[in-house]
């Protein structure tokens, strides 16, 4: 679990007192917090989540707020955040940034179902077309630069064959170029702990803090490699794919630039969790209680999406 700012009741009162929510009734830290410290707020006006940012700063905070708070008139099912009653959203609480959101209901899934893929791709494809009308943003901090600031820092930990695969990986991806792709904010970690169902109805999408702008495209592809496959071995399951792909589509179809970037897109989305696990798991932050996900799902996922290049699952 992650290292928690403690937050007292009587704390988390005062500084509930600014937000139009009504009287503090129960306040519980949320032990699944992994880059910033959660707690669930009970109040007599209804159920919020109360979030410290760790790593994030007041300066960066701006702009997922402002996306969600978007999406959120959008009516896309996302935290909306609430605002004092003097129209802040962002605070300060035991000397970390924080914010609180609307909280919404359900739990992630471990083994979704092709109508929990197709869900997912709906929710997708409108928000992309939400995003649309967001405006400018940073760009994905997992994007192109980190992969390149991060392969050196990784590869005295790989073998020859991983050495390789990545060298070669990184040599492929820059060769393309996707400056033609449709783009925007997105979110660039929707998996299936990042995704609430209340059975089999969509409470939401949440944690966005990874977000940043780039192709809508690479979106689809992060997300469809974690919700259409086996876990196990990292294979596409068709019927999930098709869903997933089917019900996107119906809300926003892709040009024919994305059609032709798609296998490349599902090796770069492969790619960056790669890469991102290696770090995690070889050279951890100091004082990090989290325990690193296993890196070889990643290499596997990469490996057989070069394996399938030609053979992608169908963006028709």
């Amino acid at each position: 679990m992650a290292v928690f700012t403690s937050v007292s009741e009587d704390e988390a009162r005062t500084w509930l007192s600014r937000y139009p929510v009504g009287k503090l009734l129960d306040l519980r830290g949320i032990a699944a917090g992994i880059e910033n410290t959660n707690f669930f707020v009970t109040t007599s006006e209804g159920r919020f989540v109360l979030t410290l940012f760790e790593k994030l700063t007041r300066d960066e905070l701006p702009f997922y707020i402002d996306l969600m708070s978007h999406l959120a008139r959008h009516g896309v099912p996302c935290p909306r955040p609430i605002r004092t009653e003097d129209d802040q959203a962002l605070g300060t609480l035991n000397g970390k940034p924080a914010a609180l959101m609307t909280r919404l209901p359900g739990e992630a899934i471990v083994h979704p179902t092709t109508e929990h893929c197709a869900e997912v791709g709906d929710v997708l494809g409108r928000m992309h077309l939400a995003a649309l009308s967001f405006g400018a943003g940073p760009r994905n901090p997992r994007g192109r630069p980190w992969w390149h600031a991060t392969a050196p820092l990784v590869m005295p930990f790989l073998d020859p064959p991983r050495q390789a695969l990545l060298v070669e990986e990184l040599r492929y991806q820059d060769a393309l170029g996707h400056a033609a792709l449709p783009e925007g904010p997105v979110h660039a970690d929707l998996f299936r702990d990042n995704v609430l169902f209340d059975g089999s109805r969509m409470g939401g999408v949440i944690d966005f803090y990874f977000a940043g702008v780039d192709t809508f495209l690479y979106d689809m592809a992060v997300t469809l490699n974690d919700w259409c496959i086996d876990l196990p071995t990292g294979e596409v399951v068709n019927d999930r794919a098709c869903a997933f792909l089917a019900a996107y589509t119906a809300r926003r179809a892709p040009c024919e630039a994305e059609r032709a970037a798609w296998p490349a897109m599902l090796r770069a989305a492969a790619l960056r969790f790669w890469l991102s696990r290696l770090h995690d798991f070889y050279l951890p932050r100091a004082g990090e209680l989290i325990r690193a996900h296993d890196p070889e799902h990643f290499r596997r996922v990469l490996a057989l999406r070069v394996r399938d290049a030609a053979h992608p699952p169908s963006l028709d």
